[in-house]
């Protein structure tokens, strides 16, 4: 089931709406980036001034100085700020990529909920705090099990993932609080599906399309996992 969802998912990732989402994110990764990097070099020059003046001797390349030196730094930055910050920026607009593929493959869906902006954007910061402070004490167990570095980060970044993607999956069908009974209900497969999400993210440019493809494999695990039967209990007739 988790592959037909995930070769499902890739066959849909020409799609109009994919692209557009796929774009804006990565045109609005770049736009913040540049307003960031426009931002420190106006608080060098403002701490910097022209000249400065040490040992009574004025300096004027002070500030060309800083200002060569954040460059370089914001594009080392920049190598590592741009998948996680773009993935951030495009999990805003996933629902628009869940509701391409119900328009293709459950065209007899009734109307899915939208989640406002505001909570989309507060799950999206609160999703990226906790995918970097988990990455980030997960060195801790790199270090100590190297051999087992690369199998500790995709079970902890597929599990994140999963977590993530069915939620904004389920959330615009029943809500919520019910999202969070179903995640629990098929951690297991949500979990394996989120390993598949996370072993391309070490992948240069496939790393950018995670989120789309995450948020639309997991629209078709959400539908497949609904159209199960319930399992009622045999009651004996003697």
């Amino acid at each position: 089931m988790i592959f037909t969802a995930f070769f499902k998912a890739i066959g849909q990732i020409g799609d109009r709406r994919f692209r557009k989402v796929l774009l804006l994110g990565i045109g609005l990764t770049i736009a913040l980036l540049v307003g960031a990097y426009a931002g420190l070099l106006w608080l060098i020059e403002a701490l910097t001034g022209e000249s400065i003046t040490i040992f009574d001797y004025e300096v004027t390349w002070i500030g060309d100085l800083l200002g060569w030196g954040s460059l370089f730094l914001m594009l080392f930055l920049s190598a590592f700020l741009m998948v996680p910050v773009a993935s951030a920026i495009t999990s805003l607009f996933l629902d628009e990529v869940a509701q391409a593929v119900e328009d293709k493959h459950y065209p007899t869906l009734p109307p899915a909920t939208r989640v406002p902006f505001s909570e989309a954007a507060r799950d999206t910061v609160n999703f990226l705090g906790i995918l970097i402070a988990a990455n980030l004490l997960a060195f801790i167990l790199y270090v100590l099990f190297a051999p087992a570095a690369p199998l500790i980060f995709y079970a902890l970044n597929g599990y994140l993932l999963g977590m993530e993607y069915v939620t904004l999956v389920a959330i615009r069908r029943i809500g919520r609080a019910e999202a969070k009974v179903f995640r629990r209900k098929h951690l297991w497969t949500v979990w394996v599906a989120g390993i598949l999400m996370a072993i391309p993210l070490s992948l240069p440019l496939v790393n950018l399309l995670i989120p789309i493809l995450g948020a639309a494999t997991f629209t078709h695990i959400y539908h497949a996992l609904n159209e199960r039967p319930s399992r009622i209990p045999r009651v004996s007739s003697g």
